[in-house]
């Protein structure tokens, strides 16, 4: 079997979706490859690289989706596109189902098998198919840059001879892949980062990357695990909510960068135009949402425009294919694995298995039948974190009686380990002789204040190690002072010793102790 890319005939468009890299690996599935000449230059790709590789190159479309059986494409197809599909023919793209009610009627008709990219359920087996996530990492990174670029001042603080510059703040509306990647790129270029989500559970990625989670008191949060990883629609009060917390980040915010979609719907509006209104002049609101009207009410898809109060607005849709060479690599790789699926036995012939979670959810038309929409995921894409009940505050008479009660079971246990220690002694006093028992009296006294003295210092101080070492080396000191007053010059001389030595390993294991906490404090 053969399988196809045409150019893309978006205006626009610059992506492609096979290069010359992903064309080898699709050979090795068994597949011949044909692409249609001029498909990859926007991209960087020439007709040569292609042909170096394998690549059938075909001089029109019409003659592409004539000869392959498997047509790859970027965007959704056009009318005319969708017109040449035949029975039994598989075409992989992006096709938004929900929205093209019409071409999915079209492609059934045609009897085609249709494969949406954007439908690729978002569960671990699948996440190297998704091409969603790819080109949302690409369009968050751009957003930043594209916001840097709009934005009059540095990113980063900086304190020059010349004066005082604040960093910039930048606020990411949604936490998916896009988002995180918009945190990413803002935060390592020095801005102070704030971000949002509806789903609770994405705090700690949030957190994580060096950002700080805008956290809306609501109850009702939307669980990201129940809608195979993507946000759902919220309810009127949490929406207020949320419009109400923003309202209130507006003014403080020097960019804002708005990735909220819910699939199959139109954009959410976030960013409404009062918040606009509050935010200061030379501010940047990048919407990656324009595509499907946009987060912003001001939101132009395709265009950049400045408000009465000098806030800048960028509307642009073809994020990913201002890095076209970056995204046509990554979207290239999806489709390679897609077709590894679709490609089990590596024979170069599809078997489009409907019992495969992956498949099923991405197919939209198979077989003459509308497969939209898919069941649900059987799969979790996110596991919610536990909630964790939050340690009841104690009244100060509660605490006062825990504090009583923890010091009778300490007295108690010291008393018994004393009365025990004592009925040891006289035991062993009534045997053994009063030679053996003076030194035994010394040893017992020492490591008993040597244990209170050095053990119990807390380890926060110094290193569990050096408090084991330091206890020993203080039942060594006090062993020694107590023979140091003995009429036998030798022993004066060896206790002496002994109290130097431990004292120099006591005073090495404090300094040791310090260069080590050092180590981990900022200078």
């Amino acid at each position: 079997m053969k399988i196809g890319a045409p150019k893309e005939i978006f205006e626009g468009e610059a992506r492609v979706a096979m290069t010359p890299e992903s064309a080898l690996q699709l050979q090795k599935l068994g597949y011949d490859c044909v692409i249609e000449t001029g498909a990859g230059a926007a991209a960087g790709l020439s007709d040569a690289a292609y042909q170096a590789a394998g690549v059938e190159v075909v001089h029109s479309a019409a003659a592409l989706w004539q000869a392959v059986d498997v047509v790859a494409k970027v965007r959704e197809p056009s009318t005319a596109e969708a017109g040449q599909l035949r029975r039994g023919q598989t075409l992989i793209s992006f096709f938004w189902p929900a929205q093209n009610e019409e071409m999915l009627e079209l492609c059934k008709e045609r009897g085609a098998n249709v494969i949406a990219m954007d439908m690729v359920p978002r569960i671990s087996r699948a996440q190297k198919m998704d091409a969603l996530s790819s080109m949302a990492n690409i369009a968050g990174y751009r957003a930043v840059i594209e916001a840097g670029n709009n934005f009059g001042r540095f990113f980063t603080g900086q304190v020059t001879a010349a004066g005082k510059v604040p960093p910039a703040k930048v606020l990411v509306v949604g936490a998916g892949v896009a988002g995180l990647a918009a945190i990413g790129t803002a935060t390592s270029l020095g801005a102070i980062t704030y971000a949002f989500d509806v789903r609770p559970e994405v705090a700690e990625q949030i957190e994580s990357m060096g950002a700080e989670f805008v956290f809306l008191d609501f109850e009702d949060t939307q669980d990201g695990a129940a809608t195979g990883g993507y946000a759902a629609p919220s309810s009127p009060e949490f929406r207020e909510k949320q419009l109400e917390k923003f309202r209130e980040l507006a003014p403080d915010m020097d960019i804002v960068i708005t990735t909220a979609l819910i699939p199959g719907r139109p954009a959410p509006k976030l960013w409404t135009e009062d918040m606009v209104a509050a935010m200061k002049p030379g501010s940047v609101i990048v919407d990656l949402a324009a595509e499907k009207g946009g987060n912003c009410d001001l939101t132009v898809p395709n265009k950049k425009i400045v408000t009465e109060n000098g806030v800048t607005v960028v509307g642009y849709t073809d994020f990913p294919s201002r890095m076209a060479a970056q995204s046509s690599t990554l979207y290239s790789n999806n489709i390679r694995h897609m077709m590894a699926d679709l490609t089990p036995q590596k024979d170069g012939k599809v078997a489009h298995n409907m019992e495969d979670d992956v498949i099923r959810g991405a197919t939209v038309t198979y077989d003459g039948e509308i497969t939209f929409p898919p069941p649900p995921p059987k799969v979790k894409a996110i596991a919610a974190a536990p909630k964790k009940d939050k340690p009841k505050d104690l009244t100060p008479e509660e605490k006062r009686a825990a504090e009583i009660a923890a010091f009778r079971a300490q007295t108690r246990n010291q008393v018994g380990m004393l009365a025990a220690g004592g009925l040891l002694m006289l035991l062993i006093g009534a045997y053994a002789p009063a030679s053996f028992m003076s030194h035994f009296i010394v040893f017992a006294l020492a490591c008993f204040i040597g244990f209170q003295v050095i053990w119990k210092v807390s380890h926060s101080l110094h290193t569990p190690l050096m408090a084991v070492t330091n206890a020993i080396s203080g039942i060594v000191i006090l062993g020694a002072l107590l023979q140091i007053g003995s009429g036998n010059w030798l022993v004066v001389i060896l206790a002496t010793v002994s109290v130097l030595i431990a004292t120099i390993n006591i005073v090495g294991g404090f300094l040791v102790t310090r260069r080590m906490l050092a180590m981990f404090q900022k200078s």
